[in-house]
Parts: C-alpha cells; sequence; structure tokens
C-alpha cells in the first residue's frame, strides 16, 4: 500500500489504495501487467494530496499508452457524467439499461396519478412488473442525493401506484431512482424500509450502476475518446446515446462533416468498447 494521499471530490483526504486502481484497471479489460505498468508510471507522476480527478487523468494517460481497448472503458464514470447537461440522454440510457433486462421501456410519460399528474422519466414493463423510473442526473461527483429526494419520490410514486390499480393494473408495481452519483445512508435506508429501488453508481453493492452498464454490455457514446466532445452533444440531441448504435451511422458521421479515417477510427473504437469479451 502507498502512503500516497489523495483528495476526494467532497474534499476529504484518504489514503491512496493501490489495490483499487488496479482493480478498475483491469475491469476496464487491461491485463495485470499492464494494469501494474500503469501504475508504476503513474506514482511517479503525483505528489500527496493530489486530487482524484488529477490520478484519473493521470492514469487514463498511461492506459492509453499500453491498451486504447481498456482506456475507453476505463473512461466509463466520466462518460456517464457527460450525458447531460439536461439529463434526458442519461434518462435515455437507463431505458436502455431497462430494456437490456427484457422491459418494454417508455421516456418523459405525462402520467395522471390518484391526485395530480406526473411527468414520469422513465416507465417500464414486462409481464410480471411495472416500473415507474425518476432518473437523477448531476454534473458534480461530490453532489449526493439526500433522504428528502426519495422521499417526494416516494409521494409521486404511490400517486401513480393508487391511479394504476384503480385502472385493474395487476401486475407488481416498483418505484425506483437512478442516478449518476450517490446516496446518502438515511436515503438508503429509507429506501429500504418502503422498499422504494435506489440505484447509484456503486449502491446496491454488486448491483449499482456500474455493474449494470458493464453486465448488460451498453456503454455510451461518451465512452468513445475520438468522437470530439460537440460531436457527442449533436448525436445525442439526435438520440444517440449509445457505442453500439454508432456502429452502422458511418453515413450520418460523414454527413456531418467527419474526415472518411477518423470515422473508420470512430467506428473501430466503438466496436471494441461493446465488445463483451476481450
Amino acid at each position: 500500500m502507498s502512503k500516497l494521499r489523495i483528495r476526494k471530490a467532497n474534499g476529504d483526504l484518504v489514503d491512496f489504495d493501490e489495490t483499487k486502481i488496479i482493480a478498475a484497471l483491469m475491469r476496464s479489460g487491461a491485463r495485470r501487467d499492464e494494469a501494474e505498468k500503469v501504475l508504476s508510471q503513474l506514482l511517479k507522476t503525483v505528489s500527496d494530496g493530489v486530487s482524484t480527478a488529477k490520478i484519473y487523468q493521470k492514469a487514463l494517460m498511461q492506459l492509453r499508452k499500453v491498451s486504447g481497448y481498456a482506456a475507453g472503458r476505463y473512461q466509463l464514470k466520466r462518460a456517464v457524467f457527460e450525458l447531460g447537461p439536461g439529463g434526458y440522454p442519461f434518462e435515455k440510457f437507463v431505458a436502455h439499461l431497462l430494456a437490456s433486462k427484457g422491459f418494454e421501456t417508455q421516456t418523459n410519460v405525462i402520467g395522471q396519478g390518484r391526485c395530480v399528474r406526473h411527468e414520469l422519466d422513465v416507465v417500464a414493463e414486462n409481464k410480471f412488473e411495472k416500473i415507474m423510473v425518476e432518473c437523477k442526473f448531476h454534473r458534480d461527483q461530490g453532489q449526493k442525493n439526500d433522504v428528502k429526494i426519495p422521499l417526494y419520490i416516494q409521494s409521486r410514486f404511490l400517486d401513480m401506484k393508487q391511479q394504476w390499480e384503480a385502472e385493474g393494473e395487476t401486475r407488481k408495481i416498483t418505484g425506483m431512482i437512478v442516478t449518476n452519483t450517490r446516496f446518502t445512508t438515511d436515503a438508503e435506508d429509507f429506501g429500504k424500509c418502503v422498499g422504494l429501488r435506489l440505484v447509484s453508481w456503486d449502491y446496491p453493492n454488486g448491483h449499482g450502476l456500474r455493474n449494470w452498464i458493464d453486465k448488460s454490455g451498453l456503454h455510451p457514446i461518451t465512452t468513445i475518446s475520438s468522437i470530439p466532445k460537440a460531436l457527442k452533444s449533436v448525436l445525442m440531441e439526435k438520440g444517440i446515446v449509445l457505442c453500439r448504435e454508432i456502429l452502422d451511422k458511418s453515413e450520418l458521421l460523414l454527413q456531418l462533416g467527419i474526415a472518411e479515417q477518423k470515422v473508420k477510427t470512430i467506428i473501430e473504437e466503438a466496436r471494441l468498447i461493446t465488445e463483451t469479451e476481450r
């Protein structure tokens, strides 16, 4: 273990855990020897008190030198934060994740509850269950979702649930909140108490957003480093939010003024990222 301390997004100083960055690099697809090489080079360039953001940037720079494939997947967390700024691409991305589990999904649904109308981010349905999903997208990694959020969402969910049941719905009806940051402990406790499903980047343990993305094989288009940031925004405005959706969009990229060789690079990177096995 290193004696190096790093500064988290919330300002806290914590010991740098080398095993965590090795695990993150390998989870991205790097071999152990590649991950260890990245770590070795990284430790030569940072000093005590370095921010987690700087650690990430330097690790990514080193990883690109040894594995472009792994570098693309290593950017996953940052890529999810780029699904903004309004949050609608994040809602579409969550809908795709639910569809990968066999649900039929709709986004931006106006639903009449028992008492009032509600704007629902995502409604997901299968033979056995109907889910009302609220998506909480934040640009600031340090911004947590406190207990007021699930308290408010639970009241909206109950209003919709009562109306759906009054209309004859017999399937299980579930409320869910998905966020790209984290929940406070009180928020998690409230969710458990009332049966409201909370999903954050790493919660529930082993079943958080990061795990969900990895298991689904669905990666956001913002993961592709070879696409200029401005072009990513254009593509998301056109409803394209997945890496795999770009695989057959060569003509669209050419129409947007991207050079043919650059288009080939983008398509190849998307193909590598979407492969479930190396």
